[in-house]
């Protein structure tokens, strides 16, 4: 008697999920992930004097880099040290000491220990040893890694919501009162940037005696300056000059 049997192919008894998808719909995934990733956007209220929320802004995190990028930052807050560094600390050697260059007496036949010249470190008068000199601390990086960090420093104070926008602020006159009462408003409390679009006499003799706040314009900020503070106070038209810069470039 024969008996005859039947071979299924194997490929027929896969299941659907084993079945390879077409390479295009892969991309098109990768390519639908990148663009959800990219379109994260930030809300800021706009705040007036008050402490009042007058108005909304959104910031593209691509604008400033998409993401933190934090060795690029560490690098250039130590850059922004060193160069804060003076290297003016200098003290006098044995080649500055006064004084002859002979040797004292002979090496050999006094009965004394042997010594050198008199201007050497062991004795009173002699130079120091291992004697300071100036030096230069100072560090360089690239223009573009420097901008890179500056955005990731204000990326990162925005993702940890110690970002203020205020509408404006504007002094007919130095009055120091009156921009702590604009601070207490916005509820700032701790070190603060303040960050204007161009340079305002006023506003800088209002904020000089309050401690650990500074003023700087927007065109100057970098990373080590902003690293400094905890808060970053923006005005309305500094933020948006500074999210709009390359357009402005061209």
């Amino acid at each position: 008697m024969a008996i005859v049997l039947s071979v299924v192919p194997k490929r027929q008894a896969w299941s659907k999920k084993h079945e390879a998808t077409p390479a295009s719909a892969g991309r098109d995934a990768i390519s639908a992930k990148a663009a959800t990733r990219y379109e994260k956007m930030i809300d800021l209220a706009v705040y007036n004097t008050d402490g009042r929320e007058i108005d909304s802004l959104k910031v593209d995190e691509s604008a400033l880099g998409s993401s933190v990028r934090y060795p690029l930052l560490k690098q250039a807050v130590v850059m922004y040290h060193a160069n804060r560094r003076v290297g003016t600390a200098a003290t006098k050697g044995r080649s500055m000491g006064a004084g002859s260059g002979r040797k004292l007496f002979r090496q050999k036949g006094t009965g004394n220990a042997r010594v050198g010249n008199r201007r050497t470190g062991k004795r009173v008068g002699g130079g120091v040893t291992f004697a300071k000199g100036l030096r230069d601390f100072g560090k360089r990086m690239p223009k573009k890694q420097r901008k890179l960090a500056r955005d990731s420093a204000i990326l990162a104070k925005l993702l940890s919501n110690n970002v203020v926008v205020v509408d404006g602020l504007n002094f007919e006159r130095p009055k120091t009162k009156d921009f702590v009462g604009i601070l207490n408003n916005l509820k700032i409390e701790r070190s603060c940037l303040v960050t204007i679009s161009a340079e305002d006499v006023n506003l800088y003799k209002s904020a000089k005696n309050i401690p650990k706040v500074a003023v700087m314009p927007v065109d100057e900020l970098n990373a080590g300056e902003i690293c400094n503070y905890r808060k970053m106070l923006f005005t309305k038209e500094a933020l948006l000059s500074f999210l709009n810069r390359d357009q402005h470039q061209t």
